[in-house]
């Protein structure tokens, strides 16, 4: 792979350099850049050509280079012959201008190195077409190599060579005197130019009617360069040093010979011996036999007989050669008449032009868009020509490649695109544009299109002939998958629906409901639902046409995959609209039926999609309400088992009586069915918030137990005593007062009353077994011990003692067990464990109001005596739960008695700690 880089490189670095060093210091290179060595041509092939530019105007052109290099081997004298000859050649074609010779854009310059002159852009010579690759670069490029004449391209241009002849002989008086193929050029167009003037010969007497041309006679001591090529010169010419027009015309017989027998002449000559030569050749002219012209075809073999012919006045002259039979091709006529379109009016081209579409396809690819499409493009600067011309042009860009279609030909239309004068010609383009509107999409680039393309489209929506909208509303379907989309939504469907709204014609409005319908699928769901439907309701019209347009677009909506119509704009827009437009009086039984179809169809889709709905909705309610149950029932099982314990622990500490059990037994049984009875009464929302306040108490339950603080024992100071601490103090030797204390009569009769006090929370509300519109207030308060977050928020309060009935017995509580907290009390104090202390369930049957809450809580008691605690307020025993709170006055306890404690074999014993502690906090 290298090796071959390595000699590409090489190659074009020769290549490069040769031509650098040939043109160099030449004065054509001031105006011209030269490109690379394409071709080769003129007397002798020592033409080299490249293609080139022309500095200003960037214009192409062809630069034919004559290195002098090529004479070095012959002496001076033959040198300034052969530099003469060329020099003389170039100078009358300058001088010489026609169609069908060689036009010169340069004169030729002449440097130290080189000759060169600049032409219009060639393509290669004949000979070189022909297989002749003399004076090439290497390797041959491969369009010369591969290229192949056409027949009407032979045709075409053996015509072109006869015209040239006859303007030659006909209106110059002048005979070429060198034709043949390497004096034959092809141009870009594929057009056959004559050059090669080095030994033509001018009439002597132009201005007589028969010309006399002086030959001269052929010097075989001459170069080749000096000399015309033998294999094409008339035998008069070399035999009896005569010629005249006739001479030529046998050039044209054997130029014709070589174009059909793959470039080889009628006869080889020797050139060391021209005359031998040319008198054997004479022989076998006056009988050629007809095997030599075989492969002539067989309509034009007659006339390439007469040309060749030894007798002079036997020949057909150019005129006549223009006319024959054989260059009356279709496409031979066809490509002649474009090589004079300057010369008609435009009532004759446009007459061609419109019958031009049937012959284009019978002619070659390479002649069409070569030969043809140039023609065609350079009448796009003519505004009437231009819808005559354009369908050709369009059909040419269908055989195209994409490449091809955008370098040939899109440079040139896009001038068309935007042409709006005249009004008439720019209608008749917008049609036939808008008819080749899938080429164009397919073949522009995007960037020509969003230019271009579109706002003629655009255009066509706007237009005020009705013929164009209805045809640009009907094409544009069949393009709209090559539209992008944002050129669609925001630019395409706009005009779509200004023209439906603002046109008077019932087609138009017609149309664009149908192509709004046709178009659906390539948008985007919601840009349909928020833009094409709420414009449908929009439409003032009524005609039956129109509603049926509309009951299209909502049926393509509401049907297509990729669409849909939501059932909450069924239900709101669609349907109300719908069925006001069924009951219109303008429809037909039919129409109706279609109307009462779709919306069947519509509250079908709407009920069934609803009706799923609620039973999901359905079904996750009674998941949720029996997650909720279960969770109900767990807690309750749960708080049961866990709350047994602690009070059992109570019924030991109070004695409790199997009696007592029965009846507090019985109790709980009320409390615990209560809730669940109020919970399967709940409502939904209820429940989930009872969900998640349950599902708080779990987190709060699974927290680690906090883990207990030692706590350093104050040291004795003779400081005031804190509050806080006394009252915790006392409400623990409280709690250890003896339980074998005899019963102290109540305040009221038929009531009894409760020897001990009941913690329970503040605000919490029981019967006290005072008449039921009586009661005291609790006069605990909620305390907190010392520390913050140290019990975790946890209040602990004493409430008022209950003097109830003796006789009733403690019962079973859901108390929760704090005994984790026993140990975070001081030492230095008797303490009562918290259990004993936890609050009791509020007993059933009670009802919690703002107004009972100022009323005591009726607690389960023990019946065991008590003894030793003064009474005061009217029985109320002192230094109890009023104790406990600091905000009574102190003359409430003017007579305090030594309280009663627990001993260590269960009995009471009389704590005289509790007389002081009163006494320090109270005075």
């Amino acid at each position: 792979m290298e090796s071959m880089l390595n000699k590409l490189k090489s190659t074009v670095t020769k290549v490069t350099a040769d031509m650098t060093s040939a043109v160099m210091g030449n004065p054509v290179t001031r105006e011209f850049e030269v490109g690379r060595h394409i071709a080769s041509g003129g007397p002798g092939m020592c033409w080299r050509i490249y293609n080139g530019t022309k500095k200003s105007t960037k214009q192409e052109v062809a630069v034919f280079v004559f290195d002098k290099k090529m004479v070095e081997k012959y002496q001076k004298f033959d040198k300034d012959q052969i530099i003469e000859s060329l020099k003389r050649g170039v100078q009358q074609l300058t001088r010489l201008r026609h169609p069908r010779l060689l036009t010169v854009q340069h004169p030729l310059e002449e440097s130290r190195d080189c000759l060169a002159f600049c032409t219009e852009p060639v393509f290669a010579s004949l000979s070189n077409v022909l297989g002749q690759w003399d004076n090439l670069p290497s390797p041959v490029p491969t369009d010369i190599k591969d290229y192949k004449l056409y027949d009407v391209e032979t045709k075409y241009g053996l015509l072109q060579i006869s015209e040239g002849l006859s303007f030659l002989h006909s209106g110059v008086k002048m005979v070429h005197g060198n034709l043949c193929l390497e004096n034959v050029i092809l141009n870009k167009s594929g057009a056959w130019k004559i050059m090669g003037f080095d030994f033509s010969i001018s009439s002597t007497n132009p201005s007589d009617a028969e010309p006399k041309y002086s030959c001269k006679e052929w010097e075989p001591n001459l170069p080749p360069l000096c000399l015309p090529n033998p294999e094409y010169l008339a035998p008069e010419y070399i035999l009896s040093v005569s010629c005249d027009a006739a001479s030529d015309m046998y050039s044209l017989g054997v130029v014709m010979h070589a174009v059909f027998n793959e470039g080889k002449p009628v006869f080889q000559v020797n050139k060391h011996d021209i005359f031998k030569s040319f008198s054997r050749q004479l022989d076998q002219l006056s009988r050629l036999s007809p095997t030599m012209l075989n492969k002539i075809p067989e309509e034009v073999r007659e006339h390439v007989k007469m040309l060749l012919s030894v007798t002079p006045n036997v020949r057909p002259d150019a005129d006549q050669m223009t006319k024959i039979p054989f260059f009356d091709d279709v496409g031979a006529v066809t490509l002649a008449y474009f090589d004079s379109l300057f010369q008609r009016d435009n009532l004759q081209k446009s007459q061609f032009y419109k019958n031009l579409p049937k012959v284009l396809p019978k002619l070659p690819k390479r002649v069409v868009v070569y030969r043809i499409l140039p023609a065609l493009a350079s009448e796009f600067v003519n505004p009437d020509m231009v819808p005559f011309v354009l369908p050709n042009v369009l059909l040419i860009a269908e055989e195209c490649t994409k490449d091809e279609y955008v370098r040939l030909i899109l440079p040139d239309l896009s001038p068309v695109f935007k042409q709006q004068e005249p009004v008439q010609a720019s209608n008749m383009i917008l049609l036939i544009f808008l008819q080749k509107m899938d080429l164009l999409l397919t073949k522009t680039p995007p960037e020509d299109i969003k230019n271009s393309v579109l706002p003629m489209v655009y255009r066509a929506l706007e237009a005020p002939s009705i013929q164009i909208q209805e045809l640009c509303l009907n094409i544009i379907p069949t393009f709209a998958n090559l539209i992008e989309y944002p050129s669609m939504k925001n630019a395409l469907i706009p005009r779509i629906k200004s023209a439906c709204l603002q046109t008077s014609s019932l087609a138009v409005r017609v149309n664009s409901l149908v192509c709004l319908g046709k178009i659906l699928e390539y948008l985007d769901k919601w840009y349909v639902i928020d833009e094409i439907l709420p414009f449908l309701q929009q439409i003032p019209s009524r005609e039956p046409a129109v509603l049926m347009g509309v009951l299209g677009i909502y049926k393509c909506t509401f049907s297509h995959k990729k669409l849909g119509i939501p059932k909450e704009h069924l239900a709101a827009k669609s349907l109300p609209h719908l069925v006001s437009l069924s009951i219109d009086n303008n429809l037909n039984l039919n129409q109706f039926n279609s109307f009462m179809a779709v919306i069947k169809d519509m509250l079908t889709r709407m009920e069934a999609e609803h009706k799923t709905k609620l039973e999901q909705l359905h079904s996750m309610q009674e998941q949720q309400r029996s997650m909720n149950i279960n969770t109900s029932q767990t807690n309750q099982s749960e708080e049961t088992k866990r709350t047994s314990s602690p009070g059992n622990q109570i019924d030991d500490v109070f004695g409790g009586s199997s009696g007592s059990a029965g009846v507090n037994g019985k109790a709980n049984g009320n409390s615990a069915s209560a809730p669940q009875l109020n919970r399967m009464s709940l409502t939904l929302e209820e429940k989930q918030r009872l969900a998640k306040e349950q599902e708080q108490a779990a987190k709060l339950r699974n927290q680690p137990a906090l883990a207990p603080q030692s706590i350093k024992p104050a040291t004795p100071s003779t400081q005031a005593k804190d509050l806080t601490s006394c009252l915790l103090n006392n409400m623990t030797s409280l709690g250890s007062l003896s339980l074998t204390s005899p019963p102290r009569p109540g305040l009221i009769q038929g009531s009894t009353i409760s020897a001990y006090p009941s913690t329970t929370p503040m605000g919490s509300m029981a019967s006290n077994g005072y008449n039921p519109t009586m009661g005291f207030q609790t006069g605990g308060q909620g305390m907190r011990p010392p520390g913050p977050g140290l019990y975790g928020g946890m209040a602990t309060t004493t409430s008022t003692p209950n003097f109830g009935a003796l006789t009733h017995n403690q019962g079973s509580t859901n108390t929760p067990d704090m005994s984790a907290l026993d140990s975070l009390f001081t030492s230095n104090k008797p303490k009562v464990s918290l259990n004993q202390m936890a609050p009791p369930k509020p007993t059933p049957g009670t009802t919690a109001t703002p107004w009972l809450n100022q009323f005591g809580s009726a607690q389960p008691s023990q019946t065991a005596p008590m003894q030793g605690a003064p009474l005061v307020m009217g029985g109320v025993t002192s230094g109890f739960g009023m104790q406990a709170n600091p905000f009574f006055s102190p003359q409430n306890f003017s007579q305090p008695t030594a309280a009663p404690v627990m001993n260590a074999g269960g009995g009471l014993r009389h704590s005289s700690s509790v007389n002081n502690d009163l006494k320090d906090l109270f005075g």
